[in-house]
């Protein structure tokens, strides 16, 4: 009786000490998306105020809270911030974000953190979709682009992510099992054909297109307007709305299919929602920035390690880190060449190449490569 006794108080002492360890990971969490929006917000403003106009900080800040923007600010400074600047951090955090998350909800729904839309094919198929519209735009694919307007790139963009998307699954899952090492192959396969279908399009296009796809595949906010925020904008926004609800799914699925299924949740609806969500957000972002990679493998990552794996916690704050970090990337890549601009594509690729290349040491144990 007294042993019983004692180890039902062993067991409500270690039930204590789980629960405490949870409340303060998630009170660490919160404090974390608290301090993540004022880093956002931050950045956000940075990047309005930097650059060649000579508008100052207080001038900016009267425009953008209702002053008189008018004596505010001068004609040339007006355009500039409310017309450049301002639709490009706008788009820039919304890319951000959702490539962040995606990335997120991709590890979750392969139950590995190597996995990334850009690494295993989607993005490259994403591309094809874009380049598809951009070349044949003005001829086989003229009625699509006159019907959907100023969503038609977005739109091809987020069908050649889906597809690739579907297919990169049914290919890594086999008996509801997803094969790690398959995955990556198989997307390293597809977004090969993606980048050779791609490429017999580009040897298609004149000279004006050619101009627009070589700056545009290295990626880049450059030429960001309200325009493609309008069309892009929507879509991403959409397309992330129902991830927050998918956060107890992707948890379960932590453990397992079998697991998670045992638990009510419907797997198969899970996944669905996951692979048409990620495969719109990329689509979008790809569609007006280009190539943009690692920020869908390098911000989950680093949240992983400072609040843990809950996606209760991981998707709001991997869209607030990843909005801020393409920002302030942003910002760079427009101010350490000027007056010339670096593709952001290529500063993404810089700093993640590495990080992603430590990962993948530190993975490898797990891999059965």
């Amino acid at each position: 009786m007294a042993f019983n006794d004692a180890v039902a108080g062993l067991k409500q002492m270690s039930q204590t000490t789980a629960r405490r360890r949870a409340g303060d990971r998630t009170a660490r969490a919160i404090l974390v998306i608290a301090g993540l929006a004022l880093v956002s917000a931050a950045a956000f403003f940075f990047s309005i105020m930097t650059g060649a106009s000579n508008a100052s900080v207080f001038d900016v800040m009267t425009g953008m809270l209702g002053g008189s923007v008018e004596s505010a600010l001068s004609n040339r400074d007006r355009i500039v911030i409310f017309d450049i600047r301002l639709p490009r951090a706008m788009l820039g955090f919304l890319i951000g974000g959702g490539l962040a998350v995606s990335g997120a909800v991709m590890q979750g729904l392969f139950r590995n953190p190597l996995a990334d839309p850009g690494l295993i094919g989607v993005s490259a198929g994403s591309s094809l979709g874009a380049v598809s519209m951009i070349v044949l735009g003005g001829g086989v694919l003229a009625p699509v682009a006159h019907l959907f307007g100023i969503f038609a790139l977005p739109l091809a963009a987020f069908i050649g992510g889906l597809v690739t998307t579907i297919l990169l699954y049914r290919i890594a899952t086999r008996q509801g099992q997803t094969s790690i090492a398959t995955m990556l192959l198989a997307g390293i396969a597809l977004g090969s054909l993606a980048l050779a279908a791609t490429g017999i399009l580009i040897y298609m296009a004149d000279d004006r297109q050619l101009r627009d796809l070589t700056f545009w595949s290295m990626g880049s906010l450059a030429g960001s307007t309200w325009s493609k925020v309008s069309g892009a904008g929507p879509i991403i926004v959409l397309s992330l709305l129902p991830l927050p609800f998918m956060a107890r799914g992707l948890n379960a699925l932590t453990l397992g299919e079998a697991a998670a299924f045992h638990m009510g949740i419907s797997v198969q609806r899970l996944k669905n929602i996951a692979i048409v969500s990620v495969a719109a957000a990329v689509g979008a972002s790809v569609a007006v920035s280009g190539g943009i990679g690692f920020v869908g493998i390098v911000v989950p990552h680093i949240l992983r390690m400072v609040i843990g794996p809950d996606h209760r916690f991981l998707l709001p704050a991997s869209a607030l880190l990843g909005g801020s970090l393409l920002i302030v990337a942003d910002v760079v890549a427009r101010t350490i060449v000027s007056p010339a601009e670096l593709p952001i594509g290529i500063l993404t690729a810089g700093v993640g190449g590495p990080f992603f290349l430590w990962m993948l040491l530190r993975q490898r144990s797990r891999l059965s490569l």
